[in-house]
């Protein structure tokens, strides 16, 4: 029998993300997850041999029975993400497969996890949520480390273009409450200070997404005319929006613009083809705002 006492969790170290990543890629179910926006990774250890490995992310844009078991209201949401995590992978490695093990993983993660967030992010992290695939799994090892069952997703999944036009496979969502009242301190009105994750962000109403391409039409398209697939006014008004909400990066902006309704790609006058409203790639994001970057800058 292994002697769980003796296993460690510690943060994977730059010089081992690279062998991390190929064993998610040839382990797990999913493949490798690339790190988006805050991500924290970690390898369990027993002795000197790697045991499990672990990843934190961001954690969902939208999850509806997660948000309404928190309560919090939509214009409180996205300024509050980042309080919590996404356990967006949990990989026991072949041979390791021991009674007890993923549950004992899973606690001493929980009980480094605010610290460690703390010191990578200068914030803290109050919730982790994950997401079981019941074709695959039951959700055993959550349960078994008292997570909270909190229902289904809907089953749409994330694509190119946004999100899946039918339900296909929905996930059960499990939460786990590093403080003993998330919930009522989520869903509060206004936040304390040491809460606080970063300037003022909004969640944009209808109204607000059609204006913002009409601060953006007077702006000359540096852009050869062949090959645009989008308006400038729309690809700085998704941009601007994405800021607005709390997004930094050409990452985040373009996760969050693939996941806007096709109603609000409508609002910002995003091209239509074969039925859809389409919203700028992550290259057309980082090619037209790379140069006014730096022109700014300079």
């Amino acid at each position: 029998m292994l002697n769980l006492l003796k296993i460690i969790v510690r943060p994977v170290q730059p010089i081992e993300e690279k062998y991390f990543q190929q064993l998610m890629e040839e382990y797990h179910y999913l493949g490798a997850l690339n790190k988006i926006s805050e991500t924290l990774w970690y390898v369990a250890l027993f002795g000197d041999q790697w045991v499990a490995l672990l990843s934190f992310s961001a954690a969902a844009l939208k999850c509806s029975v997660r948000d309404r078991w928190i309560g919090w209201g939509f214009r409180h949401q996205y300024d509050r993400l980042k309080l919590m995590t996404n356990n967006s992978r949990f990989l026991i490695l072949p041979n390791w497969h021991f009674p007890n093990l993923a549950s004992r993983i899973l606690s001493l993660c929980q009980k480094r996890l605010q610290a460690d967030w703390q010191t990578a992010f200068g914030h803290p992290v109050l919730l982790i949520e994950t997401f079981v695939d019941p074709k695959w799994f039951r959700g055993t090892i959550y349960k078994a480390s008292n997570w909270i069952y909190v229902g289904n997703t809907k089953g749409f999944h994330r694509t190119r273009q946004g999100y899946s036009s039918t339900a296909q496979s929905p996930k059960m969502v499990f939460v786990k409450p590093l403080i003993s009242n998330v919930q009522a301190l989520l869903s509060r009105p206004i936040l304390k200070p040491a809460y606080h994750t970063g300037g003022p962000k909004i969640m944009l109403s209808a109204q607000q997404m059609e204006s913002l391409p009409g601060f953006f039409k007077e702006i000359p398209d540096p852009r050869r005319s062949q090959g645009r697939r989008h308006r400038l006014s729309t690809v700085l008004a998704i941009a601007a929006g994405a800021i607005l909400c709390g997004m930094r990066g050409y990452l985040a902006i373009s996760d969050w613009s693939k996941s806007l309704s096709q109603n609000a790609r409508k609002r910002f006058g995003c091209r239509y083809q074969n039925g859809r409203y389409i919203v700028p790639s992550l290259s057309i994001l980082r090619d037209v705002l790379m140069p006014l970057i730096f022109r700014t800058k300079i």
